[in-house]
């Protein structure tokens, strides 16, 4: 669970933390607990660890309140010389009938996020929320460690990961890498579950991370598959999205989904059979179009393939975190890690 921008300068590396259950009001104080314990790992001042607690508490409140229950994900943000906390709340709820009312203080109209939405708005330095009705509800907020110094973020792509129930280190990860207006994308699913799966996983994160660009994706994977030599194994896929030539080259190995979603059109890429790390056929690269605008999404199958435009409207306009959230929360199986990453290419 990496997100690393490379070759041109890192805005930042961001790591899912904690997922934790939302399901009754006395899940807020877990919520605001561990934003703070985070907090205070990041360095983040009294006062502004104070407001972080704060706008946690009134996000797992109203998830529970206006949604029935949720889930909340702490992420930490890590630039040059910032760190940042996101919070990132889910829920099936009923979703808001208008955001920019339910943002106002006093406005209590039941099935949006309710009354601590305003103060959530003040105290976030960064807020971003999809909340189509009958869908439910994915907002996510920054919180910067000092106000005057944003931590930068990554517009153009961002990635999830949950492990399965029951454990705490997810056997999925993702790597971002940026070299001008190229984007790399690396998923990766370690075979199994737990910390064995998760150390196969981090090890090709680790392998792509440290190479010069790749020639190309199918190069990457042949780098990987030796990488992985003596681990369990993993399924994995490596895009290149590349504007200038307005094409994504695609290279997968296993059940690594990879699409190209452009307006209500989801075009599926092909994956060869094997394991990376244990037995690999001959691999290929396959090119597609990259229209402009168009989003590419690689995830584990910890996701069903059972997404597209058609389900969610307006949600592929989105960033792509909000994107990975919805699609893990409409997708997403909780009898097995999950990881998806997506990105935009770059204009």
């Amino acid at each position: 669970m990496v997100e690393v921008t490379a070759a041109t300068g890192p805005p930042s590396t961001a790591e899912d933390v904690q997922w934790l259950r939302v399901d009754d009001l006395s899940a807020a104080g877990t919520v605001r607990r561990a934003a703070e314990g985070l907090a205070a790992v990041l360095g983040f001042p009294p006062a502004r660890a104070a407001e972080l607690g704060l706008a946690a508490t009134e996000i797992a409140t109203n998830v529970v309140r206006h949604a029935g229950g949720g889930s909340v994900l702490l992420r930490s943000l890590r630039g040059a010389r910032t760190t940042a906390v996101e919070l990132l709340a889910v829920d099936r709820g009923p979703g808001m009938v208008d955001v920019a009312a339910a943002s106002r203080d006093g406005h209590t109209t039941a099935g949006t996020l309710g009354i601590g939405l305003g103060a959530i708005v003040r105290l976030a330095d960064d807020l971003e929320i999809f909340s189509p009705a009958g869908v439910g509800t994915v907002l996510v907020a920054r919180f910067d460690a000092d106000r005057r110094v944003p931590t930068p973020a990554d517009p153009t792509a961002a990635g999830l990961t949950r492990p399965i129930t029951g454990e705490t280190a997810c056997g999925d990860a993702y790597l971002i890498r940026h070299d001008g207006e190229r984007t790399l994308l690396l998923m990766c699913d370690g075979l199994g579950h737990g910390p064995i799966a998760a150390a196969a996983s981090q090890r090709a994160v680790a392998a792509l991370r440290g190479q010069p660009w790749p020639v190309g994706p199918d190069r990457a994977v042949a780098t990987l598959h030796a990488a992985l030599s003596g681990t369990r194994g993993a399924a994995l896929a490596v895009a290149e999205l590349d504007p200038v030539a307005g094409v994504v080259r695609l290279c997968g190995v296993g059940n690594i989904a990879a699409a190209v979603v452009h307006r209500e059109a989801k075009r599926s890429a092909v994956s060869m059979p094997g394991v990376a790390g244990v037995r690999m056929r001959a691999v290929r690269t396959f090119e597609y179009p990259l229209p402009e605008g168009a989003l590419v999404v690689l995830h584990s199958d910890g996701l069903t393939g059972r997404w597209g435009p058609s389900r969610i409207d307006g949600l592929f306009t989105r960033s792509p975190l909000v994107v990975a959230a919805a699609l893990l929360a409409e997708a997403g199986i909780r009898h097995d890690d999950a990881g998806v990453v997506v990105a935009r290419a770059r204009a």
